[in-house]
Parts: structure tokens; C-alpha cells; sequence
């Protein structure tokens, strides 16, 4: 009946014409929460209402945890090859390029240096948007090369996951930056480094089977899915029925896997007192 209402009183603006709310000025949080994209934003992407963690990339992250956003970015040109010529529906190359022109990303993850809250800090960051985040010899390498600045330079180094897995189109080659980068972590260890892994949604596969779980601290943001593999093949390959949540970062801190959970407007503070507490710095009052 509206349609004729507004007939009869002249109103025929043509479909073409009508304008619609531009995209991206609201976000509906999973539980059916709407917030303004700027409040989001103010608010570190969570959803104030319910509290639901937004997926954020490097960029945010970044943008969180420096003063003053200003940071060196590490070997930032590194880019995948193709050593296997894998080819599914479409060429691993041009699946390259896709997710390099949709993201604006080199690669999987982004390393750099900077200072937090006064203390520096290297930060090597996975951006789901790119391939899901998956674990390719690029990503493999650039967590190593950071870790190798973080023991040069003797700065503490925080490792920030969000990966489905190894890349699959790299295969043996991408399994093999597990061992790699845990090699490299151990040397931090030895020197005395601190390194914090932060597991943000989601963290499963070879990234949780190596760098996301060994931490000296591993910590998480509420809500987050931390997992090797999936429910459905957990419970295929165990047999038995799976607890509600069991993936979830609530669940694997109640069962040891996690030192803490914390809400992402805290994140800096807490990674900067627990360094201040493991280096044995006096607790300043510190402006970010």
C-alpha cells in the first residue's frame, strides 16, 4: 500500500535514482549489535554494546600498540613465489596477485619496529585478508628475519596471529616454516628476549603447532577461535561428543593454554607492564 500512497501524492523517484546509505557507515555485530563505523573505530573495533571483537589487520594494530603510529616497517617487499607452479581452479600467481591488488598487502604478515608506550618493540602482524592468513615461506621468513632483529637489537618481539594454517600451495615448504621459526624463537629464548604471542581470531593450524604457542606469555582477545584443527574432524578423529566453546580463547585459558585474556583498548598497556615487569623496569606512569 506505501507504494501507492506515495503514486498518488507525485512522489516516483526512479529506482536508478533512489540513494541508498552508503556502505561501510554502520557495522552489525554477530549478536545483531549496530554501531557507527566511527565509534567502532574510536572504540579499537569493538562493538560496545556486546563487546565482539572486530577482525582487524596489521594496519589497526599497528596503529594500536605504536606511539603515535610511527614505526619502521621491516623487509616489506618480500613477496611468494611459485617454486610448485600450483594450480587448483585458478594459479597460485594469480591468486598472488588477487589478494595483493584486494589488500594492498605484500604478503601474510607485516613486520616493523617502534616504540610502545615508550619501550621498543618489534611487531610482526598476520592479516587474515590475505589468503586467510595463511602460513607461506614468505611469512615464514619474515617472522624469522624479525626475530632476528629483536636478538640483534636485544628488543623484546610480540607475534600477533590470525591464520587458518599453512598455505597449502606451497605444501612441504610451507609445513617447513614451523620448525623454522620455532628455531628462531628458541634463540630469542636462550638470549633472554622476552617474546609475547598474541592470539587473535582466528588462530588454528601450524600457526597454533608452532610460534602462536610458544610464547613466554601467550595471551588472547575475548571471543577469539584458537585451534589446530577443526570441530568437525577433532571430534571425527577422538570419537567423542566436544564440549560448547572448546576452541574458544575463554575455554583454552580455563585449561592452561593461555596466561591471559584481554580487551583490545588494554592490549597496549598490558604487553607494556608485563615488559616492564620481565625487564625489571620501574612501573612509570606512561603516556601512549
Amino acid at each position: 500500500m506505501s507504494w501507492f500512497k506515495r503514486t498518488k501524492k507525485g512522489i516516483q523517484t526512479p529506482t536508478e535514482e533512489k540513494k541508498d546509505v552508503p556502505r561501510g557507515l554502520w557495522y552489525k555485530s554477530p549478536t545483531g549489535k549496530i554501531v557507527d563505523a566511527d565509534e567502532l573505530e574510536n572504540n579499537f573495533y569493538v562493538s560496545p554494546e556486546d563487546g565482539y571483537h572486530v577482525r582487524i589487520g596489521s594496519k589497526e594494530y599497528f596503529q594500536i600498540l605504536f606511539d603515535d603510529n610511527k614505526f619502521k616497517e621491516l623487509d616489506k617487499n618480500l613477496e611468494s613465489k611459485d617454486p610448485l607452479k600450483f594450480e587448483d581452479k585458478k594459479k597460485y600467481t594469480d591468486r598472488l596477485k588477487d589478494a595483493q591488488k584486494k589488500t594492498g598487502l605484500k604478503d601474510a604478515v607485516r613486520t616493523a619496529v617502534g616504540k610502545s608506550m615508550g619501550n621498543d618493540l618489534v611487531v610482526a602482524c598476520m592479516d587474515f585478508s590475505f589468503i586467510g592468513g595463511s602460513m607461506g615461506s614468505v611469512v615464514g621468513e619474515k617472522i624469522a628475519r624479525a626475530a632476528d632483529y629483536s636478538l640483534k637489537n636485544k628488543i623484546p618481539f610480540l607475534l600477533i596471529s590470525k591464520s587458518g594454517g599453512a598455505r597449502m600451495m606451497e605444501a612441504a615448504l610451507s609445513l617447513m616454516q614451523l620448525a623454522k621459526t620455532s628455531a628462531k624463537l628458541a634463540r630469542l629464548a636462550d638470549a633472554k628476549i622476552p617474546y609475547i604471542s598474541l592470539c587473535t581470531d582466528p588462530t588454528t593450524g601450524g600457526t597454533t603447532a608452532s610460534f602462536a604457542m610458544l610464547g613466554d606469555i601467550n595471551i588472547s582477545e575475548p571471543g577469539a577461535l584458537i585451534g589446530f584443527a577443526g570441530p568437525r574432524v577433532v571430534k571425527d578423529t577422538t570419537g567423542k561428543d566436544l564440549p560448547e566453546g572448546f576452541q574458544s580463547a575463554e575455554f583454552v585459558l580455563d585449561h592452561g593454554f593461555l596466561d591471559f585474556i584481554t580487551h583490545r583498548k588494554d592490549l597496549k598497556q598490558k604487553i607494556n607492564l608485563y615488559l616492564d615487569l620481565v625487564q625489571n623496569q620501574p612501573l612509570r606512569e606512561k603516556t601512549a
